[in-house]
């Protein structure tokens, strides 16, 4: 596996005796045989008949998770694996609640769709015990009329599907349940001609995790028509960009005396840290028309675009990496340990040099929305003139 990071091979190539080509290998299908105590979610998602058993097939991940950690391998890909797992888990709820439809007489999709997962599913950076963000984009049909009243109904069990099967209803309404996060192709574009023309940085909640959006079931080219509508004109309309980038707030968690402000003895790194790399990358990529879905992908195309910011950006790149770490540690301590899983570490915990560094990046990212601004509209060409 590390020769592989190191060499940027993806897949290997397995031969027989004769030298025939039978099948290849990914560095996932490695991971996934290194981590001997690993059980395969995906098959037993896949195979689940209802949500009781797409309850018990989810309840095997923290297992999942901690042999992984335990096998040293790079959070970030371990925060993949489990973005892979919410994805069938919510591909396979959308299966079922469609089964479920066409069993109690509403007949089958009136139309193409698409179910999505957006935010951090979607980029491939789920936690331990992540909520629901998803959404439909369907063929044809316009708000409350009757193909959208069937995805309203669609939507409505895939959220109790999900809820029954151990990943919470968004706090935020995220959830395809409701009005603003379905809709057909049409609605859709012109719910991104809405946001591009808005003028404030409040008006535009939630909606930069949709450029993080994943196909999980259905017609994946609905999907691609309309992410690469909502980037095209995210792109072209560079006040957009600014106005995400004007959403971020990092929050102060040192005392006057530069340690941190604890909350029993525990400190929110995602409020604190992840949330400014994850929304940095985002808004400069929107802004400077990258594609990548992942914050690491979206950060190394910036570095390569040399805008500047390198450093800064360089030390999120590592500071991602790191937070991500201490995030899933801490979660699957607290679950063995009977405690509900948050966002928050406990930094007494943590070895003095992992203090330190934290510390370190914490600060260096109160000044993230300064880098947004100064990045915004600079390009190579413009770049010391």
């Amino acid at each position: 596996m590390g020769r592989m990071d190191r060499l940027k091979v993806r897949h290997l190539a397995v031969r027989d005796d004769d030298g025939m080509l039978v099948g290849v290998l990914s560095a996932r299908d490695l991971l996934r045989l290194r981590a001997a105590a690993a059980i395969d979610l995906d098959d037993t998602i896949e195979h689940a008949r209802d949500a009781a058993e797409l309850a018990a097939s989810w309840s095997m991940l923290a297992g999942v998770v901690r042999s992984l950690l335990g096998e040293a391998i790079d959070p970030r890909v371990v925060a993949e694996i489990i973005s892979d797992e919410l994805c069938s888990l919510t591909r396979r709820a959308a299966v079922l609640a469609e089964q479920q439809m066409q069993i109690e007489g509403h007949g089958p999709p009136p139309c193409a769709y698409a179910v999505l997962v957006l935010g951090s599913g979607g980029r491939g950076e789920s936690l331990m015990a992540p909520d629901q963000d998803n959404a439909i984009v369907f063929a044809d049909g316009e708000p409350d009329g009757p193909e959208d009243s069937w995805f309203k109904n669609l939507g409505a069990r895939l959220a109790d599907m999900l809820d029954i099967s151990g990943v919470p209803y968004c706090k935020g309404g995220v959830m395809a349940a409701n009005a603003a996060f379905r809709g057909s192709l049409g609605t859709w574009k012109r719910r991104v001609e809405d946001w591009v023309r808005r003028l404030r940085p409040q008006d535009l909640l939630n909606v930069d995790i949709v450029y993080d959006l994943r196909p999980v079931h259905g017609d994946t080219t609905l999907a691609a028509q309309f992410i690469e509508y909502a980037y095209d004109r995210a792109h072209a309309e560079p006040v957009f960009a600014k106005l995400l980038g004007e959403q971020m707030t990092t929050g102060n968690p040192f005392t006057v005396f530069g340690g941190f402000q604890l909350e029993n003895g525990r400190l929110d790194i995602k409020k604190h840290g992840l949330f400014a790399i994850v929304a940095t990358a985002r808004t400069l990529a929107i802004r400077h028309g990258i594609r990548e879905r992942s914050t690491r992908a979206r950060l190394e195309q910036l570095i390569a675009l040399d805008i500047g910011g390198e450093p800064d950006m360089k030390a999120m790149l590592a500071g991602h990496a790191m937070l991500v770490g201490l995030l899933l540690a801490q979660q699957t301590r607290d679950i063995y340990a009977g405690i509900p899983v948050s966002n928050r570490v406990e930094i007494n915990a943590l070895a003095r040099e992992q203090q330190a560094q934290l510390k370190s990046l914490i600060k260096r990212l109160q000044s993230a929305p300064d880098l947004v601004r100064d990045l915004m509209f600079t390009s190579p060409a413009t770049l010391g003139q």
